[in-house]
């Protein structure tokens, strides 16, 4: 899947891992797939992909994680009340800069040591003297005999930051206000699919969402774009898709949520959904929320309760509530959870919810400890910079972590290439401000 996404080797490995872990019965087709992977043909891998198509589900399975946006609605808790709106425009202005820095610099920070395990980070990080970190990554020359940083790394790392290098955690935030410029506040996932087509190169997508731009080009229709060949639509893709429809509903979680479901049903099933409603509800919430718990707790009543996400949410709550340090927190979640992908949205979602918790309202620890924590870390460090910048606005970004951006993104989506932040934070105003006065309609 990381590579072409066409692969019916890979396809098959993952769609097991898939299927198993979402409570499938497919114990008996594990040695069958291994034997297929090692020498079997196309065929007798196109026949397990449709014996795992037709598992039945465990009769022990103890989640309800549905996918249609009615039966989430309909299982959803009543969220608490939050506090009314009580910016001025210049102060949402403000927040809404915030936010869209709070998530650049965050996911600049994290995209050297993407991937990478916790261990990992730390180890290196102790050798450069860096640990733990307050500033951007540095680059150890020679580089250590092991240990391999992502490709982007001479434009990411610290004293070589320039501007936001491309990533897809930005670029589908500049795709989601071009879809509502474009197509409005009702836009559906036939629009989603027709603006990934025409702004993204399929190349510039990974994971899930290749599968699903994939599917969409062989003529599939949404919601089957999420379904067909795809065994990363519980991924983190949709999650990091998110921050968008949060920064255009401050303090209404119900539209960020709507928003973010119809964005996240053209890739994501299930827990996928979950995650970009969660991290949606969450930024909208972080603008009106008095502490960083509070948001936490009203963003997770967008979570069906008995799915797995929210379980996982739950648990950082208590280890908070016990009284962990970070280093104790982050090992019982790794525990709990490291057995899913690094690019899963459970584990991910856990790492950035304890972030922002333990982050004690410091920019550099909240993105630090994002970080720090592993596994899809540019994903993580962006989505806890975002809410962070959405509740704490301007002032609380120390400039050593904005001021290297020179206010500049890179970008795979055609026409928004070397950005102004700022203009795409006033282009975001102005969404919010046309939404307030009555105004669904594209062209704002």
């Amino acid at each position: 899947m990381r590579l072409s996404g066409l692969d019916l080797g890979d396809l098959l490995s993952d769609e097991f891992v898939q299927r198993r872990q979402s409570g499938y019965d497919v114990a008996d087709l594990e040695e069958p797939i291994l034997q297929a992977l090692t020498n079997g043909s196309v065929a007798e891998c196109e026949r397990l992909f449709e014996l795992l198509e037709e598992a039945p589900r465990r009769e022990d399975w103890a989640y309800e994680e549905p996918s249609e946006l009615g039966e989430i609605r309909s299982v959803l808790p009543e969220a608490p009340s939050l506090p009314e709106l009580g910016l001025d425009e210049d102060r949402l202005h403000d927040r809404l800069q915030a936010a869209w820095l709070g998530r650049c610099a965050g996911c600049v920070l994290g995209k050297p040591v993407e991937g990478w395990d916790r261990e990992t980070i730390r180890s290196y990080l102790q050798l450069a003297r860096a640990y733990p970190l307050e500033d951007y990554v540095p680059r150890l020359e020679p580089m250590p005999y092991g240990w391999k940083m992502h490709p982007s790394w001479p434009e990411v790392v610290r004293g070589s930051v320039r501007f936001v290098a491309r990533d897809d955690d930005i670029d589908y935030t500049i795709l989601g206000l071009h879809i509502l410029e474009t197509r409005g506040f009702d836009f559906g996932l036939e629009d989603v699919a027709e603006t990934w087509m025409s702004r993204v190169p399929f190349l510039a997508t990974y994971t899930a969402e290749r599968a699903a731009y994939r599917n969409v080009v062989c003529g599939l229709r949404p919601p089957d774009t999420a379904i067909h060949r795809n065994p990363c639509r519980e991924w983190i893709g949709a999650q990091i898709r998110a921050d968008m429809w949060g920064y255009v509903s401050p303090g209404d979680l119900e539209r960020a949520a709507e928003l973010a479901f119809k964005d996240a049903a053209l890739s994501h099933t299930r827990n996928g959904i979950y995650g970009e409603m969660w991290a949606s509800a969450l930024v909208a919430a972080s603008f009106v929320a008095p502490n960083m718990r509070t948001a936490l707790e009203v963003a997770l009543t967008k979570v069906p309760p008995r799915a797995r996400l929210a379980e996982a949410l739950r648990y950082v709550f208590g280890l908070r509530e016990r009284g962990l340090g970070w280093e104790a927190a982050r090992s019982e979640l790794e525990e709990r959870y490291g057995h899913y992908s690094f690019a899963h949205t459970i584990n991910n979602a856990a790492v950035v919810a304890a972030a922002l918790m333990w982050g004690e309202g410091d920019y550099a620890r909240t993105v630090g400890l994002a970080v720090l924590g592993g596994s899809d870390t540019d994903c993580n460090g962006a989505t806890a910079g975002s809410a962070f910048g959405a509740m704490h606005g301007m002032e609380s970004l120390p400039g050593s972590w904005v001021e290297p951006l020179n206010d500049r993104v890179r970008s795979a989506v055609t026409g928004f290439d070397d950005s102004r932040i700022s203009d795409l934070a006033e282009r975001t105003l102005r969404l919010v401000g046309a939404y307030a006065k009555g105004s669904r309609e594209p062209g704002m």
